[in-house]
């Protein structure tokens, strides 16, 4: 069943919804979506931040699954915390507090701190530093310290009856090659490599650590084990991301990993204990509150947007970049770290060719049925437009509704008076 134009028009003429943008914009929208069937959720809400108009708004108030736009909420909510220069740092700590003899005399500690990005190739570099710095002796363990998070490290164990699609590495404050390792099996007679997830990253980490002591040549007599480390330890070395850079990877390519490992880190900065999913759900409420947005049928339960049980409005997500195009401090960095139609990351491939081309600035949200698209675009008349355009569907594929969002944006983006 389709969504007969005139009653389109009807409803929205009544609510006077349409009265700032041109009948010609208004007609071009309608003709898009009037092939919508009726067993399709539609919500799509286009905003003009500058003068406060809303141009566009069809169940801007209706409770959607968001998918990946849920990232936005855990960006923005990181950056207001946090700020952009902030580290995300793994360290390596040591009970001996002089270590110019080259002995470390006790344990030598690698403690993580929410950063997701931290690899072997990194945990290479400090250690070819300490060694540069005549490391040469650790008398006591090495020892893997997450205890910045909890050790609850699947989301299916913090969402109650999640049955999440998408399966996750362990999300862990301690995190060396996205907690994953490489094993070599023999399969129909050739051996392949396979990606496996580590069961214990704190000691998967600090074996990491001992072997490549090792490899340098320095001496281990203690063991790896997980624990926690001193709290009179000393800093030795360490390896960090900057939030706006890990906010790029995050947001432009949607990676759930980095995300999750963020809303953890959410947790920890804003209860100032140790980062769990209750402190990381309230660190985001409080920010959607503080910021007076809309949250009527807003739900988060994780950071990526990989479940089904998150719930966002497309009002919500307006009232979110609303908030952040305002915010001096924090805007550079959240533009920043959204995909470029046409250009970068989940978008690269969309709208090419078009006004839309190296304007929209937008997050993509993707699950079976789901399709969601929010973000900024400037018109052919230099005023910039929030936009949020969300499908539930239970049949015609994400690309067709993924056409339908493009169609939308490269229309506004064309408009001209």
């Amino acid at each position: 069943m389709k969504i007969p134009a005139i009653l389109f028009f009807v409803i929205f003429s009544l609510n006077n919804l349409f009265a700032e943008a041109p009948e010609k914009i208004i007609q071009e929208i309608n003709d898009i979506i009037s092939g919508i069937t009726s067993s399709t959720k539609m919500a799509i809400m286009i905003y003009d931040p500058l003068t406060q108009d809303t141009l566009v708004c069809i169940n801007h108030t209706e409770s959607m699954i968001p998918a990946s736009n849920t990232k936005l909420f855990t960006t923005a909510t990181a950056l207001e915390l946090m700020g952009g220069n902030h580290l995300l740092s793994t360290k390596i700590l040591a009970d001996d507090d002089e270590i110019s003899d080259g002995i470390i005399e006790g344990n030598i500690y690698i403690k993580g701190f929410g950063n997701p990005s931290f690899s072997s190739e990194d945990l290479d570099k400090l250690v070819n530093q300490l060694y540069q710095f005549g490391l040469r002796k650790v008398t006591g363990n090495v020892v893997g310290d997450d205890t910045y998070f909890d050790n609850v490290y699947s989301r299916d164990d913090w969402i109650s009856e999640e049955r999440a699609n998408v399966k996750l590495p362990p999300i862990s404050a301690l995190v060396i090659d996205r907690n994953r390792t490489i094993v070599t099996k023999k399969r129909r007679g050739k051996y392949r490599n396979y990606f496996v997830n580590v069961d214990n990253p704190p000691l998967f980490a600090a074996k990491k650590l001992r072997e490549k002591l090792i490899s340098y040549g320095v001496e281990v007599i203690g063991n790896s084990i997980s624990g926690i480390a001193d709290e009179n330890a000393r800093l030795l070395i360490e390896s960090s991301i900057e939030l706006r850079k890990l906010l790029k990877e995050t947001n432009k390519s949607s990676d759930n990993f980095y995300a999750e490992c963020l809303f953890k880190t959410l947790g920890s900065v804003y209860s100032g204990q140790q980062g769990n999913s209750f402190f990381s759900t309230q660190a985001i409420l409080n920010y959607i509150e503080d910021n007076s947005i809309y949250s009527n049928g807003t739900k988060i339960v994780d950071g990526s947007g990989i479940s089904r049980f998150d719930q966002v409005t497309a009002g919500a997500l307006v009232g979110l970049l609303e908030k952040v195009y305002f915010n001096i401090k924090q805007f550079d960095d959240f533009f920043n770290s959204l995909s470029i139609a046409g250009v970068d990351g989940t978008l690269k491939k969309r709208m090419i060719g078009t006004a839309a081309e190296n304007n929209f600035r937008g997050k993509t949200g993707t699950l079976n049925g789901v399709s969601s698209l929010a973000g900024y675009v400037t018109t052919a008349n230099d005023d910039d437009l929030i936009v949020c355009i969300m499908f539930e569907f239970t049949s015609g594929g994400a690309n067709k509704y993924k056409n339908i969002q493009d169609k939308i944006i490269e229309i506004l983006a064309g408009w001209k008076n």
